[in-house]
């Protein structure tokens, strides 16, 4: 299942990349990603809201839902997952324009390793607690290191941006937070599917109020395209966010965060070499990024032995 788990969670990755390109250009017809970002969340809680209505295993995840709320085995923070993503696009579109998408993938992936070995080691979420082992603190050091070689041909640093840089951080923090809590609402349900649709309509809420401050301060958006393939980010973030809420009591937090970023990674440059946009160039250091990536699951993957030593002593 811990093998599963993370194939599971690298294709979850693939998808999320195909996401960003897909709302990226949505976001470029609009003139506005934050308003795309929230046509990407609707989308995404229309074909969940549909899908759980007509399948009556998912439907009935519903009446466990309420009764885990009014019993309280489900605190009502638990079911925030969706903050978490919907602020990590806020950010996304606050940041971007001034630290670059480098320099905001870097800082947002070293939030999320961190935020996940210290979520696994509190033992918050689904599984076992997870201390942090060397193999685990070196397979996130890596992580953070494979982002940065990948993206170096595009950084600019300055004082400015190594400050703002702590917003995509949080928000990244923040994701490493989400998957845990997405997974204790699927535990208590029994269906991914009801988990995910609860982590959507949270996005949609967060992401209309962001919005609405958005358009009163920048605007309306410009029409939306007619192109039907620019509304796929919807479908897209559901098998992405999916991926986690099924494999994070089997691998943990940091681990699908590894596996996840792994998956981006590698799509990424699926995208620019078989479906490139114009003027596309990978640089090598693309492709070291990628393999010191995979190096870095495989290595937080390998046990250390402490766990094993502390049973034997109980």
């Amino acid at each position: 299942m811990r093998l599963l788990g993370a194939v599971v969670c690298v294709l979850g990755g693939v998808a999320l990349a195909a996401q960003g390109r897909v709302n990226g250009q949505l976001g470029l017809h609009l003139g506005d990603g934050l308003v795309a970002a929230l046509i990407s969340f609707v989308v995404g809680t229309v074909i969940l809201g549909v899908a759980v209505a007509v399948t009556p295993s998912w439907r009935a995840a519903a009446p466990r839902f309420t009764a885990a709320l009014r019993g309280r085995t489900l605190p009502p923070w638990h079911c925030l997952g969706g903050v978490a993503g919907a602020g990590f696009v806020t950010a996304q579109g606050l940041t971007v324009p001034l630290l670059g998408v480098a320099l905001f993938t870097v800082a947002g992936v070293a939030g999320q390793v961190v935020s996940g070995l210290l979520v696994d080691r509190s033992g918050f979420g689904p599984g076992e607690p997870r201390p942090v082992t060397p193999t685990r603190a070196l397979g996130a050091g890596l992580a953070v290191v494979a982002v940065l070689v990948a993206v170096s041909h595009e950084l600019g640093v300055s004082t400015q941006a190594l400050w703002l840089s702590l917003i995509p951080a949080v928000a990244g923090a923040g994701i490493g937070w989400a998957a845990p809590a997405n997974g204790l609402v699927r535990a208590a349900t029994g269906s991914v599917a009801f988990a995910a649709f609860v982590n959507f309509v949270v996005g949609v809420a967060v992401l209309l109020l962001a919005c609405g401050i958005d358009v009163a301060v920048r605007g309306l958006p410009a029409p939306p395209p007619t192109q039907a393939w620019l509304y796929l980010g919807g479908l897209l973030g559901i098998i992405g966010m999916s991926s986690g809420v099924f494999a994070i009591r089997h691998i943990g937090a940091l681990m699908l965060g590894l596996c996840l970023v792994a998956g981006q990674v590698i799509g990424a440059v699926l995208l620019d070499l078989f479906v490139p946009t114009p003027g596309t160039v990978i640089p090598p250091t693309t492709f070291i990024g990628v393999a010191i990536t995979l190096l870095a699951a495989g290595v937080a993957a390998v046990p250390s032995g402490r766990r094993g030593t502390a049973r034997v002593r109980g």
